[in-house]
């Protein structure tokens, strides 16, 4: 009986006992769920307070981006203006002694080739024919072809196309159909650059010696093509005197060139020899002129080398400067 009272009061105590475990487990929930409501009300604050210095900060008293400038137009480039503009007429730019010495039986048959462009293009031819019956006749053939190239925004300096187009007839005084014993030399004082192209060509059993001089002076391009023969037996003259005589003439032309320009206004300034400036407005409207190409064709029955090139203004461009010097007034 007191075993089993003891019993049942230690079941009774157990079952207390886990009562009140149940019920102390249970606070630290509710803690935990107190801990969690308080935490909301901060997180809140937080969110707040991020919230009003947003706002702050998008306020108009922050300075405003400054405007963007707007691009700069290009500026128009300069175009100097080249050394001449006037060109003579080719029919006149030898003196009559010098026909007379170079085509002596046609020093009065002066005649175009080609329809001249006024201050552009132009060029002449003369033929001579000395008879000697029995013993042949004595052939010469003269003529001369003349190009100003201006200066303009779209092609360049003057001065720069007129060496291209030097360049391009030197090669095709080269490359003549039927050239023989082609040889090439450099001509000194006449003109800022020239050549000299000499070769044979043969023509019904006759052997004609000719020689083409190409001259640039400033922004003007001179041909002159000289060949003479021995026909019919005569003796075929001697290449050396014909182009010595060629290179005299050739000189000629470039002095000719000069007198029209004098006065011109066109190239008057700095002795020879120092560098162009521009001594006028820079922003002169391109020539109409400067955009067409020469007729060079030296209207020989041969086929000289005038005949077979053609005046390239491309330009391209490489470009070689051009900055010979502007001849004084005469």
């Amino acid at each position: 009986m007191q075993r089993a009272a003891e019993s049942g009061q230690r079941q009774q105590q157990s079952r207390t006992a886990r009562g009140t475990g149940v019920v102390r487990a249970g606070r630290p929930g509710r803690a935990r769920v107190l801990v969690g409501a308080a935490v909301v009300p901060v997180m809140l604050l937080a969110v707040g307070c991020s919230s009003d210095s947003g706002s702050d900060g998008a306020s108009g008293d922050e300075p405003s981006a400054s405007p963007t400038s707007a691009p700069a137009k290009s500026a128009t480039p300069e175009v100097v203006e080249a050394a001449y503009a006037v060109l003579p007429d080719a029919c006149e730019v030898f003196a009559s002694k010098t026909l007379k010495s170079l085509v002596p039986q046609g020093a009065k048959s002066g005649k175009a080739i080609n329809t001249a462009e006024e201050n552009v293009t132009g060029d002449c031819r003369w033929t001579s024919l000395d008879n000697n019956g029995v013993d042949g006749s004595q052939y010469r053939w003269l003529s001369v072809s003349l190009h100003l190239l201006a200066s303009d925004a779209a092609n360049g300096p003057g001065e720069d196309r007129a060496h291209e187009a030097f360049e391009s007839k030197v090669t095709a005084a080269k490359a003549v159909d039927g050239a023989k014993n082609v040889k090439t030399e450099p001509v000194t004082g006449t003109g800022d650059e020239a050549t000299a192209v000499r070769y044979d060509l043969k023509k019904d059993g006759d052997t004609f010696k000719q020689q083409t001089i190409v001259v640039r002076t400033e922004n003007v391009v001179v041909t002159l093509d000289y060949h003479g023969a021995g026909l019919a037996g005569d003796k075929t003259p001697d290449p050396a005197a014909l182009l010595k005589s060629a290179k005299s003439a050739a000189k000629e032309v470039v002095e000719a060139v000069e007198d029209a320009n004098d006065g011109d206004g066109g190239g008057s300034s700095p002795s020879a020899g120092a560098s162009k400036s521009p001594s006028k407005s820079a922003s002169k409207a391109p020539s109409k002129e400067a955009t067409k190409a020469a007729g060079s064709g030296s209207g020989s029955d041969l086929g000289t080398g005038s005949d077979a090139d053609a005046d390239s203004d491309s330009g391209s461009k490489s470009s070689t400067s051009g900055s010979s010097a502007t001849k004084t007034s005469r």
